[in-house]
């Protein structure tokens, strides 16, 4: 297909060159009617914020504007099938395991997965067959599942509709996605991504091999965190006969809202054009300011950049070099501390901190500049007097982690619950969900059997800086369980 244009892109230039009016939403009419202290803000936003049918396109779609995106999206990446969301990766896993489990089937889970796909279970009622990561008990980092983990899901599970892993993680690191793909259509069934993470991996030889190249039959990835997409942009991207793409757009068509925003359509649109165009070249240019970079934040004192202890036959398959991961736990500060330090005192804010680590996640946008402001912000702080203001974090063991499974999710959220405190909480079921965020791995899943170190290591996380948004009490003086 012809790359060169950008449809939806193309039409939202037309429609303000030709002043079109319309007597629809949005009220604000491009801006005539906002706030001129909105308008300050959000200047030529405004101006782009039309409807896609009966606004930017006619009532019956005619001019095909976003089918025809979403075509040149498929070419672009060598999938069969893309669709656009608007609602972020976390409503497009939803539909992609409505679409394959939805009816009766159970689906094979890494643990490691986000909450928005504890949420999908829990809207959907299908079971989950849990994975366990492979723990790093030294430094408290889960790997993704390895193909041997999924054949031995398989082997007792045999029912499940399918696989679902996450790969990239938060962190970067990579599930060997072309054996599991193997394994899954051994037994005949699908396997879905969920590569929030991986928009990129399709447009650079030296970045992690892509999903839809490795074999799965559905992966679903968010273009606002690694392209150059606004947020809650995302693409569910399909080949095979192993998923029906029809019915899979049906799913997402239940959760998506009606009222889409163009903006998030064309910058999706524009940026499939742009990695076509100059992606291989862009993406060289930050993979080469990545590794400069971790050479010069390896120099700072206390500061071990990540690699090698990511990889290997015990750990991860492969890494995405654009997200910098740094073990800071040798300076005797958490994550939370240094990731507040820069913020307050240098403006500068990071994607991700743990008890233990930071994350800095580099983009094409990326260069010397960028990259000079952290490494001069990280040396300042390290010479900044210390006051010993650390709280030790209770770390659970890899077992201890592994919670049992006594109800469906769904079953354990929609049910009868009462609300103890957390001191009494161990020996109960869980009727929520409790997770660190980010990287928005949920720690306890509703139906799960709660136990003493988890409760331990959420408590003394919550007294460290761990941002825990998902219970009824963020503060975790109290937990929701399942009613006796």
């Amino acid at each position: 297909m012809d790359q060169s244009g950008a449809p939806v892109l193309e039409a939202l230039a037309e429609y303000r060159r030709l002043g079109r009016y319309g007597f629809t939403p949005p009220g604000h009419r491009q801006g005539r009617g906002a706030d001129s202290r909105v308008v300050e803000v959000l200047g030529d936003a405004l101006g782009a914020d039309v409807l896609a049918a009966g606004g930017l396109d006619d009532r019956l779609a005619r001019g095909r504007y976003l089918e025809r995106a979403e075509e040149l999206m498929a070419d672009a990446v060598g999938a069969e099938f893309a669709f656009f969301s608007t609602c972020g990766s976390s409503l497009s896993v939803k539909a992609a395991m409505l679409a394959v489990a939805g009816g009766d089937g159970g689906l094979i889970l890494g643990r490691d997965s986000h909450k928005s796909i504890v949420a999908g279970l829990i809207f959907s009622g299908v079971r989950p067959y849990w994975i366990a990561p492979r723990w790093d008990a030294a430094r408290h980092l889960s790997h993704p599942p390895s193909p041997e983990q999924v054949e031995e899901a398989w082997q007792r599970h045999p029912r499940a509709a399918a696989a679902l892993i996450v790969s990239p993680s938060p962190y970067g690191t990579c599930a060997d996605i072309a054996a599991i793909a193997e394994i899954c259509h051994r037994h005949g069934k699908p396997l879905i991504v969920d590569e929030a993470w991986g928009a990129h991996l399709p447009f650079h030889p030296e970045l992690p091999t892509w999903a839809m190249d490795a074999g799965a039959d559905v992966c679903v990835v968010s273009v606002h965190k690694m392209g150059a997409g606004f947020e809650q942009g995302s693409v569910f991207h399909v080949q095979g006969d192993l998923v029906d793409c029809a019915h899979l757009r049906e799913c997402a068509d239940l959760l998506m809202t009606t009222s889409p925003n163009v903006l998030l359509y064309a910058a999706m649109d524009g940026w499939r054009r742009q990695m076509v165009e100059n992606g291989r070249e862009l993406l060289g240019a930050a993979l080469e300011t990545a590794d400069r970079a971790r050479d010069e934040l390896a120099r700072i004192p206390g500061i071990s950049v990540m690699r090698e202890e990511l990889l290997g036959a015990e750990a991860s398959h492969d890494l995405d070099r654009l997200q910098v991961l740094m073990d800071v736990s040798d300076t005797g500060a958490s994550g939370y501390e240094i990731a507040d330090w820069l913020r307050e005192n240098r403006r500068i804010d990071l994607g991700l901190s743990d008890h233990r680590r930071i994350l800095a996640t580099l983009s094409m946008a990326d260069d010397k500049t960028t990259v000079d402001t952290l490494v001069d912000a990280l040396t300042a702080w390290r010479t900044q007097p210390k006051n010993p203001v650390s709280q030790e974090i209770r770390l659970p063991s890899p077992r201890d982690l592994q919670l049992e499974s006594v109800l469906l999710p769904r079953d354990a959220f929609f049910g009868r619950y009462e609300t103890v405190p957390i001191e009494s909480a161990p020996g109960r079921i869980a009727a929520e969900q409790v997770t660190p965020y980010p990287p928005g791995i949920p720690v306890i899943v509703p139906g799960e059997l709660i136990d003493t170190a988890v409760v331990d290591y959420l408590r003394t996380g919550v007294a460290a800086g761990m941002n825990v948004p998902d219970p009824a009490d963020p503060e975790l003086r109290t937990l929701r369980v399942v009613a006796r």
